[in-house]
């Protein structure tokens, strides 16, 4: 089982970046994906989810800034951020949760992670 978290560097606030989860070894279509954070000296977050079915859910600090996708036929799940700000800044990780429906932002419900990539807002 492998999820492979890439796409984060360095941007400029206001700017966008698109994260993007690559899995393998498992069923990836029967797997709700999260997307989680962690900021230095701070608790892990959990961005984004999407459900096996494509629902999706954001965190307040989020919402209607980033937008999460899933392509099922390339096993891949996608992050789209914009409007980055220095809050944004932090390590972000992908995971998987083999529940039937819907999805959570709850990362001890989560079954497999992968390692993260960095985003860095800074001017």
């Amino acid at each position: 089982v492998q999820l492979q978290a890439s796409g984060g560097g360095l941007v400029q606030p206001g700017g966008s970046l698109t994260l993007s989860c690559a899995a393998s070894g498992f069923a990836f279509g029967a797997y709700a994906i999260g997307w989680f954070r962690q900021a230095p000296g701070k608790e892990r977050e959990g961005v984004s989810c999407v459900s096996r079915g494509g629902a999706t859910s954001y965190a307040d600090s989020v919402e209607g800034r980033f937008t999460i996708s899933r392509d099922n036929a390339k096993n891949t799940v996608y992050l789209q951020m914009d409007s980055l700000n220095s809050e944004d800044t932090a390590v972000y990780s992908c995971a998987a949760d083999q529940r039937m429906l819907g999805c959570t932002r709850l990362g001890i419900y989560y079954d497999y992670w992968g390692q993260g990539t960095l985003v860095t807002v800074s001017s």
